[in-house]
């Protein structure tokens, strides 16, 4: 029995030890460089991703209080259902802008929905809607710059501006890349 309850010792011993290296290892290990790994699917946009976007901060896209009305949800796979960007207030015709420079990849209509995408280059690509627009595939707009109003359509409630932001592709949460989010503070859990 002494024989038996030494081994379990020894285990749990064992355990516990692989326990603690595993920890030890990911707290000390290096963070990955800026983009380096950080896109491997739909998850929100990262400090990294946001740091790495051309021309961050972020312009507002909408003039006014900055209410975000229904949040970015990641979709559990590729074809899943989610929310692939944020919506926010925006006053009905009003004006809307380009978040950052780029160039006008493309403008119409869309399953009945006006929208209009800017290539921002590195892979960081944004579709605004429902948005009426007169530019043209091809022009160039820098940050601020008024890209149409905000019109009706698409799943978007009235009076409000959907923002999606693809990098290389994949859908990732937009708010980060507007800057100006508070950091996280952890607390202490238990008392001594």
């Amino acid at each position: 029995m002494t024989g038996i309850r030494s081994d379990v010792r020894r285990r749990r011993l064992h355990a516990q030890t692989a326990v603690l290296l595993l920890v030890a290892l990911c707290v000390l290990a290096p963070a990955p460089a800026a983009g380096a790994g950080s896109r491997t699917g739909p998850q929100a946009a990262s400090e990294s991703t946001a740091d790495a976007a051309p021309g961050y901060p972020w312009t507002w896209p909408v003039e006014g209080a900055r209410t975000v009305t229904q949040q970015f949800r990641a979709p559990a796979h590729e074809y899943g259902p989610g929310h692939r960007g944020m919506d926010v207030a925006a006053v009905p015709a009003g004006g809307v802008r380009s978040p950052a420079a780029g160039v006008v990849a493309f403008r119409g209509d869309v399953a009945g929905r006006p929208l209009i995408t800017i290539d921002h280059g590195h892979g960081y690509v944004t579709t605004l809607e429902p948005v009426a627009s007169t530019l043209a595939p091809g022009t160039a707009v820098a940050a601020g710059d008024e890209v149409g109003t905000t019109a009706a359509g698409g799943h978007a409630a009235s009076g409000t501006l959907h923002v999606g932001v693809r990098v290389d592709g994949r859908y990732v949460n937009p708010r980060g890349l507007f800057g100006g989010l508070p950091r996280a503070v952890l607390l202490p859990c238990c008392a001594a």
